[in-house]
Order: structure tokens, then sequence, then C-alpha cells
């Protein structure tokens, strides 16, 4: 192993614990509204990376990962709740997850056969099926209204406000303080299993599969089945996040679900940069965290109204569609590897700047020099 690579380990060993600890600390210092924002963007962040790992790492174009956010959250909502089952709700949280899965193993065999423009217009309907479905199943989903979501229990501590109340260090933990954690937990869970999941054998072939089906396919790549387990694998870290986005909006509603998420979640990725965990997660956090911040400060913002003005203003929401729709075009046009590609080439430009020390110089011994002989004189 050269020098070089042992101080990258070396320097990544070191910041992990240090990024752990800061990402501790929010709510420690942060009012509701900032950990609001954070789940949101960590909920969106575990759906992205799904995305990321079909659609930058498999090359599968996918327009439907609303659809599989809602049987993420649905399922859960009803599996826990009442009425429904009323299973615990770890268990709940779990099969949700799987419900998800399922739902994209039954899509699968689409995404085997179909790919490019194609598959993205077939898990199209993914979503308007998935809405007239959340809108009419009024037995299951609550119908337009929608329906509570159940708070999640673990070993019998609550992720929600209880008596009696919990209080670290002096701060009282209510439901976001408390949420946060979890989803600190899911993320790193998300973010390990997905890293794993590119840099192993499953990953190079996506990515050998995404390049060439032909090459792959002489390689030894069963495309079909790749394909299949790349869309189950993304319909689950969707139903996860949208499991995690219940719990934060503790009531979930069909309007939400809609093609614009989906539209949302192919932003992340794109201004992110396809096929890479952490730009995914740059991209959900911009994505989720910008039309937010232009709601809380809409009144000190330039031609941006707050909610409910006069017709014809533009609202923070709309405005931020305009701005990551622009993003999108800029990255597209001057960083098409996205934000991670974009921090990489900084950095990697920043390291050849940097002054390099001259090695010691070291004295060359000189080879000794042969010792003069008399000639000798043949008779």
């Amino acid at each position: 192993m050269s020098d070089r690579l042992l101080a990258a380990l070396t320097r990544r060993r070191a910041v992990l614990p240090l990024l752990a600890v800061v990402l501790c600390l929010p709510p420690f210092y942060l009012d509701a509204f900032w950990l609001r924002i954070g789940l949101f963007s960590m909920a969106a962040a575990i759906g992205a990376v799904g995305l990321a790992l079909l659609s930058g790492t498999a090359g599968q174009l996918s327009l439907g990962h609303a659809f599989f956010l809602a049987v993420g959250a649905y399922g859960y909502a009803w599996l826990a709740g009442e009425p429904g089952p009323g299973l615990p709700p770890a268990l709940a949280a779990l099969l949700a997850v799987l419900l998800a899965g399922a739902a994209g193993g039954l899509f699968s065999p689409v995404a085997a056969r179909v790919k490019g423009i194609y598959l993205g217009i077939a898990t199209l309907a993914l979503v308007f099926l998935g809405h007239h479905v959340l809108l009419t199943a009024d037995s299951v989903t609550g119908g337009f209204n929608g329906r509570s979501v159940p708070p999640l229990t673990l070993g019998g501590f609550a992720f929600t406000e209880s008596d009696p109340e919990l209080t670290v260090l002096g701060v009282p933990f209510g439901a976001e303080e408390r949420l946060w954690f979890l989803g600190l937990a899911l993320f790193a869970f998300t973010w390990f299993t997905a890293r794993g999941l590119q840099r192993g054998r499953p990953g190079r072939a996506l990515a050998a599969l995404r390049d060439s089906e032909t090459a792959a396919s002489v390689m030894g790549v069963d495309v079909a089945r790749h394909r299949s387990a790349a869309f189950v694998v993304s319909s689950m870290y969707a139903g996860l996040a949208g499991v995690l986005l219940a719990l934060a909006f503790r009531r979930v509603v069909p309007d939400y679900f809609s093609l614009a998420l989906s539209v949302d979640y192919l932003a992340m990725i794109v201004i992110g940069g396809l096929g890479s965990v952490a730009g995914a997660t740059a991209g959900a956090v911009f994505v989720t965290a910008l039309p937010l911040l232009m709601t809380r400060y809409a009144d000190q913002l330039p031609l941006v109204t707050a909610p409910g003005s006069a017709e014809g203003a533009v609202g923070p929401t709309e405005a931020a569609r305009y701005l990551y729709g622009a993003a999108i075009v800029l990255v597209l046009l001057y960083a098409p590897d996205g934000l991670h590609g974009l921090a990489r080439r900084v950095r990697d430009r920043a390291r050849r700047r940097r002054p390099r020390t001259p090695a010691p110089e070291t004295a060359v011994p000189t080879p000794p020099q042969p010792s003069a002989r008399p000639k000798e004189h043949t008779p």
C-alpha cells in the first residue's frame, strides 16, 4: 500500500468519528424548524441513494419513485394503525420496507425487458395508478384526507412527545429530537450498505451493464436478473424513506406522493451526481431544504412573496423549483458529474497546488576507480 493511499485512509478514519459527533449535536442547539429540515433531508437522501443506484449505477430511468415512497409510508401507517392489523410499530416499519420491495419485484419483469425512456414512461404509470388507489381505497389510505401515522416505539421507547418527558443534558427531547437520531441511524445504514453494493461484485456488474449490455453479457452478467435486483433494492430504499417521511410528517396524504415528487428525486441525483452516494445526499439536501428555507424567509427575499399572497405572485415553492431547475441546467452544461464531481475536481486541484516539500538530498557514492596496472609485455 502506497504512502498516499495510507494517508487518505487515515484521514477518512479520523474524519468519520468527528462527523458523527457533529451530526449528533443539532438536537442540543437547534430549534424544531431546523430539525424538521434535517429530518426531511435525511429521508430524501435515503430515497435519493436508492434512485442513484438504479439510475446512476444501473443506468435505468425511473419516474415512479414517488409510488414506492407512498407504499412505504402508507404501508407503515396501515400496518401499525387502526383500522389495520395494529402490529408493533417496529415490525410494521420492517414489513413496509419489504412491501415496497415486493412492489418493485412485481414491476421488475418490466424493468428487465424495457430500458431507457420506455422504462421511464412505464414507471410513470405507477405514479398515476398509485395516486388513484390512494384516493379511492378509503379503508386503507383514508382517501383524500389521508391518515394519521402511529408513533414508532422500540423497546418501550417512543419517538414522540410522551410522559414522562425525556431530558438529556438539560435539553428536553421531543419528537423532532428523538426522530433526529433515528434518521441518522437509518441514513448511516443506507450510506454504508449502498457504498458496499457499489464497491462489491453487484455494483461492478451493474456498472458494466450500464456501459454496455453486450459486453456485460459476454462477461457473464445475467442482464435480466441484475436489472430486476436493482429495481427491487431501489424500491426498498424508497420504502424506508417513506417510513421516515411518514414519522416526520405524522400524517400522510395522497397529494404529496405525486409526479412532482418523482421529478424532485430525479433533480436530486442529477444535481448531486449520477451514481454517487455522496452526490445523491448533497442533491437531496439542496432540493429539500431550499423550499423550506425560502418559505421561512420569504418576506426577506426579493421577488418572492409569502404563501397565500395575491394570485400571480411567485411563492417560495415555485421560486425554489425555478432555482433548482436552473441548477440542473448549469450542472448539465458545466458539471455533468454533479456536485460530487465538482467537489472532487476542486479537491484534486487544491492538492496539485499544495507545495511539496523537497526530498532531502543524499550524497551519491562514486564508484571506485579501477587501479592502474602495468601493462604486460608479451615476448
